[in-house]
């Protein structure tokens, strides 16, 4: 059975896992000096190349072929339903969505999709969008290493590939990072991944705050899906340093209800390996490993997150048989031209020569049979272009037409978008820091804000500051519910 390398590159750590099919077969880690890097990105590449050396020749390591984690953190994931399109225009049609939901420039990130099950008539996608900078570090290092990667994926990805539940929230917390994944219908339906505080370097005293975000992140996804909230009985699995004390994890969940428990990935180990250390290296080895069906509950999202720019262009056997049948065929006319001129030089009998010349006009005259019914055969092959060509110019009258229905649609698309660019930046100008926003709709002159605060009174301060702007004539807050979850309506001018 094949081995599978994975590579993990922490702010702390870079760990190192081995495995065959599901089997752990050897591991190792290696711990990174101070500020080598922060925050998922790699400052010193020279040093964390050397560093990656090292732990290859600790675990024993040779190949070169590696798939490779990268950090979730400045990370965005988000599912976008467009129409139904062919597969020629769909790229363009995600790039010009992407450029609506993702807040940073395009050209700062790279972007990867997979397609996800739809209903008729439209094209449902899973989108990341992560940072180019850090990217391209961690891959430059890895070459300083002597590593060509050719699968990359991104850390929360990895993790939500360890759970095999209907519904299910997990947790990893390392000294410096935090990853929240919620996933139900087998997809990570939303993932928060944050640095921590470096002040401490005690789980107990980072507890409070992972606590904050996970309630928060429940309350998140409770108000985005009303129709299929996360119920008391979902599990939280934890991963990471929060695995080490179960004393922890009552606190961890507060009153919400949650069950906790370690989580268990699908994979065999020694009972000296320490699963929950090594977590996104075990979702990295689980790619196109997982079963399927109405059984398994685990993670369908299995792109590969290494920019096309870096993945190695396929091999073409074609691309060296035609011209190496070319040489072969020039070689054996060569040799062949040869030869017969060593005959003709050797031979004096004009008879032998009538004899050879008759024998190459009988090989002939079968040449010419053989020719003429090719031809034959070629005519009747001909024949059927008439009715292909005309189903290729149906073809390209059917995706003219269906262009420029598409062209329309983005037409009056751009049009909506530049009426509503001044409303929505003064929304998001006027944001306080403590308030976060997950949904705005337009509906004729008014817009429905949702969002999230920390408190009453920031809410209504973000309702104030509305209310004060010219472009805005009145502000109707229609609901405060949950953790300080609402809901305003604004009439615009």
């Amino acid at each position: 059975m094949a081995k599978k390398i994975t590579l993990y590159i922490e702010d702390t750590d870079i760990k190192l896992l081995v495995t065959k099919g599901k089997q752990v077969d050897k591991w190792a880690s290696l711990t990174l000096e101070p500020s080598l890097v922060r925050d998922g990105v790699i400052i010193d590449d020279e040093q964390v190349a050397e560093s990656i050396k090292t732990l290859l020749k600790l675990g024993g390591v040779s190949t070169k072929k590696i798939t490779i984690g990268a950090s979730g953190l400045n990370s965005i994931f988000r599912i976008i339903t467009l129409p139904e399109l062919s597969q020629n225009l769909l790229p363009e049609a995600i790039l010009n969505e992407a450029r609506r939901v993702i807040p940073v420039p395009l050209d700062q990130v790279y972007l990867s999709y997979q397609k996800l099950e739809s209903s008729p008539g439209e094209t449902r996608i899973f989108l990341v969008a992560y940072p180019r900078n850090s990217t391209d570090v961690l891959i430059n290092t890895l070459k300083k290493a002597g590593i060509k990667s050719e699968i990359m994926d991104l850390a929360p990805l990895a993790l939500a590939r360890c759970a095999n539940e209907p519904k299910s929230i997990i947790i990893n917390s390392w000294l410096t990072y935090l990853d929240i994944i919620i996933m139900t219908d087998k997809i990570p339906q939303v993932i928060r991944s944050l640095s921590l505080p470096t002040e401490s370097t005690a789980i107990e005293d980072k507890l409070p705050l992972i606590s904050e975000e996970l309630i928060r992140t429940i309350a998140f996804y409770n108000s985005a899906n009303p129709t299929n909230q996360l119920e008391t009985a979902v599990p939280v699995f934890v991963c990471g340093d929060l695995a080490d004390n179960s004393d922890n994890w009552p606190s961890l969940v507060g009153n919400t209800g949650h069950p906790v428990s370690a989580l268990a990935p699908p994979i065999e180990y020694p009972e000296t390996f320490s699963p929950c250390a090594f977590m996104v290296n075990i979702g990295l080895a689980l790619k196109d490993q997982l079963p399927k069906g109405e059984d398994a509950f685990y993670s369908t999202i299995d792109l590969n997150a290494l920019p096309e720019s870096y993945q190695t262009v396929a091999f073409k056997i074609t691309n060296v048989l035609i011209p190496l049948a070319i040489i072969i065929g020039i070689a054996a006319l060569a040799y062949g031209g040869i030869f017969i001129k060593g005959i003709a030089d050797e031979t004096e009998d004009i008879n032998q020569q009538i004899e050879i010349q008759n024998a190459e006009m009988d090989i002939l005259r079968l040449q010419n049979s053989s020719l003429q019914n090719d031809i034959s055969n070629l005519d009747g092959e001909i024949s059927k272009y008439p009715a292909l060509v005309s189903n290729i110019e149906a073809s390209i009258e059917s995706n003219v037409a269906l262009g420029t229905k598409f062209e329309m649609f983005l037409e009056r698309l751009i049009t909506g978008l530049n009426l509503t660019d001044s409303e929505l930046n003064e929304i998001f100008n006027l944001l306080p820091v403590t308030v976060n926003l997950y949904d705005i709709n337009y509906s004729g002159d008014s817009v429905s804000i949702s969002g999230v605060a920390n408190n009453e009174d920031d809410i209504f301060g973000y309702a104030r500051a509305i209310r004060s702007s010219e472009l805005f004539d009145e502000v109707l807050l229609s609901s405060i519910s949950g953790v300080s979850t609402f809901n305003f309506n604004v009439v615009i001018r």
